[in-house]
């Protein structure tokens, strides 16, 4: 008999953190859904280490997830242990205790929207070769789309819900236009421009057409940033 239920969320999270543990030379991994679209909310973590990465980082409002996410790139801390982290001194007191010797930070951002955040650590020391840094980067875009899809699906989608497709036949002629403008803007196929506008009308909390009309008098620009471009570490 044949299994036909669809995965659910645990199943997703752990897909999404498999993908990068598959892939890359590193000991765990942790995904978070940044605020917006949801409370922030974790998504996966790979072991209990993870978890208190990502955990600590929470609770205490400091570290280098915090970096990345304000400045929309990559954080890399190839020597934990060794190097000094004045601009994080209570997570880099705290990080001391756990078996942790390398920690990257790795944003996940589509256009001008902030999804979330991936944390890798290693019990090696070192940073991470430029073949994996743009493995790393690869992985973390498809997992921005990957959870951004999942959190729009899980959504409750209703017929008030701010971002379904609900103006005036004139305001979906301007979302078509809208469309068109963020596929080039961000370089994306017309499906996935389509759910740029309706996951930031969703994170704003406003109708789409009222975003669209925005991208259309060009006052909203989904042109990316240069969040995830080049090397692009902070140290």
């Amino acid at each position: 008999m044949v299994d036909d239920s669809t995965p659910g969320p645990t199943d997703f999270g752990a897909e999404l953190c498999a993908a990068f543990q598959q892939n890359l030379p590193i000991t765990g991994v942790a995904v978070s859904a940044f605020p917006g679209m949801v409370p922030e909310t974790p998504i996966c973590a790979s072991d209990a280490i993870s978890a208190r990465i990502d955990e600590m980082q929470f609770e205490l409002g400091e570290g280098p997830r915090w970096t990345a996410m304000r400045t929309r790139r990559p954080v890399a801390l190839p020597n934990v242990k060794s190097d000094g982290h004045p601009q994080w001194p209570v997570f880099a007191k705290a990080l001391l205790t756990l078996d942790v010797s390398a920690l990257f930070e790795f944003p996940l951002v589509l256009g001008s929207m902030d999804i979330g955040v991936v944390e890798l650590y290693s019990t090696a020391s070192g940073p991470l070769s430029p073949a994996d840094h743009a493995k790393a980067l690869q992985l973390a875009d498809a997992a921005a789309w990957k959870l951004l899809r999942h959190l729009l699906t899980a959504a409750p989608l209703d017929a008030t819900a701010p971002y379904r497709d609900d103006g005036p036949r004139l305001s979906r002629r301007e979302i078509h236009q809208a469309t068109g403008m963020v596929l080039a803007q961000a370089g994306v196929s017309a499906t996935d421009a389509l759910l740029l506008l309706r996951a930031h009308a969703f994170a704003q909390g406003r109708p789409v057409h009222e975003v669209a009309r925005d991208v259309v008098g060009r006052i909203l620009d989904f042109t990316p940033t240069g969040g995830g471009g080049g090397d692009g570490s902070v140290q």
